[in-house]
């Protein structure tokens, strides 16, 4: 049987819903109420958090409209959006965890800077980057957003995606992605070799190599390499590493805290490789 949760009751002045901190408390109420229990009526939520019944039924039908819970005839129970977030969150855990190591192994053989990254509704967030000397001239910070369409990790996840949307009314440079028709057929790539590039489309100058991180078709994040133009070389020399790097990040996250590290080496040409005259994807796309 599963202990009653020890909220004191809410009675008073106190019941009104008079701040949005109070309007907080009470959703934290109905929620914690269904710690160890699947379904749970309405009055069994009353009994658990001390609300009035109006107030509590009120909170209940307001979490269902929004799908953090759901309704089967006098039963409520957690709904498709907590678990999302839910999984969203464990996700991102324990890939940043397993990434760590290995984002370091591909800044070191390679020289660039490594983002880590998830998709937050049409932006990227970066949970990681790491970058040695060239770190600051990329003004991307863990926590920051990007528009995921004009990044290559976002695109690397869009392309996964078909249900997620991009705000193609943002852009940040004169490359960026502008049109539906653009971004199928950027995206069309994508799936097709694995890999996504940006030149120039968040930031003047610099360039970015992307894979998906998960499995095959539902990628859960992605990790890139972007420097400078002219020290980037959109072939083997940086789509092997780099999704070398996305299956073992993955298969370290699948796996558990067992490392499985690819065998990466530096890649003396980068240092001196010659800017990209042509920003046509397919002509760099690997066969």
């Amino acid at each position: 049987m599963t202990a009653m949760i020890e909220h004191p009751p809410v009675t008073g002045k106190k019941a009104t819903l008079e701040t949005p901190s109070a309007v907080i408390d009470r959703v934290s109420l109905v929620l914690d109420a269904f710690d160890g229990t699947a379904r749970l009526t309405l009055a069994d939520i009353v009994r658990r958090t001390g609300l009035p019944r109006s107030s509590a039924h009120r909170i209940l039908e307001r979490l269902v409209q929004l799908r953090w819970l759901r309704r089967d005839g006098r039963d409520y129970e957690l709904g498709m959006r907590l678990v999302e977030l839910g999984s969203l969150a464990l996700h991102q855990d324990r890939i940043h965890r397993a990434a760590i190591p290995l984002l370091r192994d591909l800044h070191r053989a390679t020289g660039l800077v490594v983002h880590l990254a998830v998709l937050d509704g049409s932006d990227v967030v970066y949970l990681e980057k790491i970058g040695g000397q060239m770190v600051a001239a990329i003004p991307t910070r863990v926590g920051g957003r990007q528009p995921a369409h004009c990044t290559a990790v976002g695109k690397a996840i869009l392309a996964d995606n078909p249900s997620a949307q991009a705000d193609l009314a943002t852009r940040r440079t004169r490359f960026s992605i502008s049109t539906e028709r653009q971004l199928e057929a950027e995206l069309a790539k994508v799936r097709a070799h694995g890999v996504a590039f940006e030149r120039e489309e968040s930031l003047p100058g610099f360039g970015c190599v992307a894979a998906p991180i998960g499995p095959a078709g539902a990628a859960v994040a992605a990790v890139s390499v972007c420097g400078p133009m002219n020290r980037m070389t959109f072939d083997q020399r940086l789509t092997a590493p780099v999704r070398m790097t996305a299956m073992g990040i993955w298969r370290n996250a699948e796996d558990g805290p067992q490392r499985v590290a690819p065998t990466l080496q530096p890649l003396r040409p980068l240092r001196g490789a010659t800017p990209v005259a042509q920003r046509s994807t397919s002509a760099l796309l690997p066969a």
